[in-house]
C-alpha cells in the first residue's frame, strides 16, 4: 500500500475507503467481513448500550458512536437476511430483558453499532412527533428499520441522522 493510498484512506470519502478496503480484501491483506454476531452477543451489547445510555445520557452516547461504530463501509450492500436476523434478535432481547424493556434508543444504537462494526452501511435516526409530543430512535439499513420507524402507526419526523455520509 503506497503513501497516497494511506492518505486517501485517512482523508478520503467513505466510497474511497470502501474501494481501498475491497482491494485489500481481494489481495488477501484484510479479512472479508467480521462474522455475524451470535444472539447471546447481541443481548449483551443491547444491555450494555442500555446501561451506557442510562449512566451517560443519550446525547453523550451519540457523541461516542464514531469510536465504537467505524465510518468505513464495504462496497457491497448488506444482505437483507442479515439485517432481518439482527432486527429479530435485537427486538427479542429487548422484549425479554427486564433491564432494557423494549427501549427504542438502546435497540437503535445497538443495531447501528453492530451493523457498522460488520462493515455495513447504516443510518441512525432520531425523530420527533408533535402531537402528542414524543421522541423515537431507529436505525435503517437494507430497507429495514430497527426498531420500526413508525411504531403503532405514529409517524416521526427525523431531526438527526448519523451515518450515510455524516460519518
Amino acid at each position: 500500500m503506497s503513501s497516497p493510498d494511506v492518505k486517501k484512506f485517512a482523508d478520503g470519502t467513505a466510497e474511497e475507503r470502501a474501494e481501498l478496503l475491497t482491494a485489500l480484501v481481494r489481495a488477501g491483506c484484510a479479512a472479508p467481513r467480521r462474522k455475524a454476531y451470535a444472539d447471546a452477543d447481541i443481548g449483551l451489547w443491547l444491555r450494555s448500550v442500555h446501561l451506557l445510555i442510562r449512566t451517560l445520557g443519550f446525547g453523550r452516547v451519540l457523541r461516542l458512536l464514531p469510536l465504537s461504530a467505524p465510518g468505513y463501509a464495504r462496497a457491497d450492500t448488506p444482505p437483507v437476511q442479515d439485517v432481518a436476523r439482527l432486527k429479530r434478535a435485537v427486538q427479542t432481547h429487548g422484549r425479554r430483558s427486564w433491564l432494557v424493556d423494549d427501549d427504542c434508543k438502546a435497540e437503535a444504537v445497538t443495531a447501528f453499532v453492530l451493523l457498522r462494526r460488520c462493515g455495513f452501511e447504516a443510518t441512525l435516526h432520531v425523530g420527533v412527533r408533535e402531537h402528542p409530543f414524543a421522541l423515537h430512535a431507529w436505525t435503517s439499513a437494507a430497507g429495514l428499520c430497527i426498531p420500526a420507524a413508525d411504531p403503532r402507526g405514529h409517524a416521526f419526523t427525523p431531526v438527526l441522522s448519523i451515518g450515510s455520509g455524516s460519518g
